[in-house]
Parts: structure tokens; C-alpha cells; sequence
């Protein structure tokens, strides 16, 4: 393995995704297995099976290349298909399409943890902000925010908005997001941009109050 992981090192242009690098044991793939995949999957796809190339690549013997390729057929990670070539001759080539699929399965996973972890952030922010415990029905409003669209980050800041106006249910706050959504509003950035517009507007509105006031019509009641 160590002289696989040295040549996989020196080759300075394999491509491995982080997630798959961080979570390839939960494929219950050992590293050397996994090192020896994603060098199949960097090769054009479905390419010749050419158990010398990949010996010379990754410095192994011919022993071990076929021992692995062995050991993750069994697994189904690649099996090695007779195909006809562009010349309509028979050859072997690797196929990695159950490989991919585990990663595709695994990449769904980690997306779905990262949702759960999401949601149940934007929960305990409610809760906090409310001061109390949300109820059955609140928590399915919530998920339809979350499901249509808002982002935990615009939800968290519609809540603020709701609970700076001292209101604290749902209702106002899905008023806000309503509102915000036919304005473009879609991040964190949007809501400040349109505070700032709010407050400028509010700004000259009093300065034409100011200048529209005739300074000059005095109440003459008292001297009369």
C-alpha cells in the first residue's frame, strides 16, 4: 500500500472529491482499495484493461493488480466487461458504473445530514428567539419554508425582523418572507440592502417635511 500511495502522490494529478476522501470508509473501502479506484475512475472511461500500465502507474506487481481488481468485483465497486472496440474487436475494459453509484448514494447521504443539521439548527434559533417550545404545526411550517426555497439564513433573519417588531408567531414572519420573495429578496445581504433602502427613504421623506413646512405662516391668534 505504501508504495501505491507514494506513486498516487507523485502522479500530481488525480482528482478526488473531499467528501468521498473524508467518508470512503463508510464504502467499506480500505485506503489502499479506495487509492486503486480512484485511479481507475481518473482514466477515460471504460478504457482497455491493461493490467501492466496500471502495475507500472501504481508501482505494484501484476499480482496485486489483479488481486485487487479481484477483491472489488467481489465487492462490487468495477467488473471487467468484453466489449467490441471501435475496430469491432473484442477487448477487456473496467467498468466503475456500481462505483459511481455508491458515491452518488453516499453523496445523497451526506447531503440529507447536512439538511437534518440545517433544519434542526433553524429550530433551536425559533425556539430561542421565541422563548418557548415550537409546537407540532409550527415545526411543518418551518419545512415548508425550508422546502420551497427560504434558506436557513432568511428564515433566521425574517425571525429577527419579526421578533425586532416585537412579534413572535409564524404567521408575521411568513408575511415577511412572502414579501421579501417578490422583492428578489433571497440572502442575508438582500435584507440589509433593502433595510438600508428603507432607511434612506425614510430619511428623505422627513427632509421633504422639513423643506415643505412654510416657516413663514405663523400662528397670529395671540397677538390679535
Amino acid at each position: 500500500m505504501d508504495k501505491m500511495l507514494i506513486e498516487f502522490y507523485k502522479s500530481g494529478n488525480i482528482v478526488i472529491p473531499l467528501f468521498l476522501l473524508k467518508r470512503y470508509s463508510d464504502l467499506k473501502l480500505e485506503l489502499d482499495e479506495f487509492i486503486f479506484l480512484i485511479y481507475l475512475s481518473n482514466k477515460k472511461d471504460k478504457s482497455p484493461f491493461n493490467p501492466t500500465q496500471i502495475s507500472e502507474d501504481l508501482n505494484i506487481s501484476l499480482k496485486e493488480v489483479m488481486k485487487y481488481i479481484s477483491l472489488l468485483t467481489d465487492k462490487k465497486f468495477l467488473s471487467v466487461d468484453v466489449i467490441k472496440n471501435e475496430k469491432n474487436i473484442l477487448e477487456d475494459v473496467i467498468n466503475l458504473d456500481n462505483f459511481y453509484k455508491k458515491i452518488s448514494l453516499l453523496a445523497m447521504s451526506e447531503s440529507n445530514k447536512n439538511k437534518t443539521e440545517m433544519d434542526k439548527s433553524v429550530f433551536t434559533f425559533i425556539e430561542t428567539e421565541f422563548g418557548r417550545t415550537l409546537s407540532p404545526m409550527e415545526n411543518e411550517i418551518i419545512k415548508s419554508w425550508l422546502e420551497n426555497g427560504s434558506t436557513e439564513e432568511l428564515v433566521k433573519e425574517a425571525v429577527k425582523e419579526a421578533t425586532f417588531n416585537g412579534v413572535n408567531n409564524l404567521r408575521y414572519i411568513d408575511k415577511i418572507l412572502y414579501e421579501w420573495g417578490k422583492k428578489g429578496i433571497k440572502n442575508k445581504e438582500d435584507v440589509e440592502k433593502n433595510r438600508n433602502n428603507h432607511r434612506q427613504k425614510d430619511k428623505e421623506e422627513q427632509l421633504e417635511e422639513i423643506f415643505d413646512y412654510n416657516w413663514f405662516e405663523e400662528d397670529d391668534g395671540d397677538d390679535e
